[in-house]
């Protein structure tokens, strides 16, 4: 049996928990679960914290889990990416007191306080710096003021935490993160997991996209069809009306309203728009 772990609470649970439904697995109704079987799909699933979940997947206990990219680098543990899911995501980020206008090169000999040590590290290691790492649990906003470091480094998702502590992010991203799907370095692949990375990803790629369906005239077909490629090609069949074929392909979500304006300037009409649920492409 598959053993896949779950975020049990944090930003990331209520959406990995949607897209495992999505998906076609079953999931736990009570939040106090800790262990749920899905028997149809031959798959436990273990609902742990977060920050745990790339330890007991690089340990060899569980074969796949979903968690940060951000907690996967910071764990340092054998496991590796497999699937980016394109939710919770965040950036990495320096921030020091408004006004102070640091850059990276004035951060040796700082004291950089974090909740995550292991990203951290490993950063200043390959860029070079030599700078001090104060180790927090939480509540790193605070630690400037509180006289424990000269400037913090932390996950940034709006900025407005940051804000409320009169602090100002600098430099470029130490990392972009998001969900992600990992699995230890000794996982061996089987069918059950192809079957499991096909499903997410299908799930992915369909929140990404939307269903365009519209008619359009012969004169018009070629420039209709340039704008909706689709993924291989756009599906067109011929009306009952003459001169005029009925076109369906695959958009991307975020250009669907720019792409529905230029077919109607080209003659397009009778345009749909239809979301999707999942895929396999």
């Amino acid at each position: 049996m598959l053993k896949i772990a779950v975020p049990n609470k944090g930003s990331l649970s209520e959406s990995a928990t949607l897209m495992l439904k999505e998906a076609g697995y079953r999931q736990r109704s009570d939040v106090r679960d800790l262990v749920l079987i899905d028997p149809q799909n031959d798959i436990e699933f273990y609902y742990l914290r977060p920050r745990d979940i790339a330890i007991y997947v690089g340990s060899g206990e569980l074969e796949l889990g979903i968690t940060g990219r951000d907690l996967l680098i910071d764990s340092g543990v054998n496991a590796k990416e497999i699937l980016a899911l394109d939710f919770g995501h965040s950036t990495f980020r320096f921030a020091a007191p408004s006004g102070k206008d640091l850059t990276e090169t004035d951060l040796s000999g700082l004291r950089i306080a974090t909740a995550y040590p292991g990203l951290l590290e490993k950063y200043l290691s390959d860029k070079k710096i030599a700078a001090t790492v104060v180790r927090l649990d939480g509540a790193v906003e605070s630690a400037i003021r509180l006289g424990v470091a000269d400037a913090i480094a932390d996950v940034v998702s709006t900025g407005g935490t940051l804000r409320q502590a009169g602090l100002s992010v600098f430099g470029d991203p130490l990392l972009q993160s998001e969900a992600i799907v990992i699995e230890g370095q000794k996982t061996i692949r089987n069918e059950a997991i192809e079957t499991f990375i096909r499903r997410l990803n299908g799930v992915v790629i369909a929140s990404q996209y939307v269903l365009v369906d519209y008619d359009v005239s012969h004169e018009f077909l070629e420039a209709a069809c340039a704008m909706t490629p689709g993924i291989e090609s756009p599906t067109v069949s011929p009306l009952q009306k003459s001169g005029w074929s009925a076109v369906r392909a695959m958009v991307k979500k975020k250009d669907v309203n720019r792409i529905l304006d230029d077919l109607w300037r080209v003659g397009a009409r009778g345009i749909l728009v239809t979301d999707i649920h999942a895929c396999r492409l």
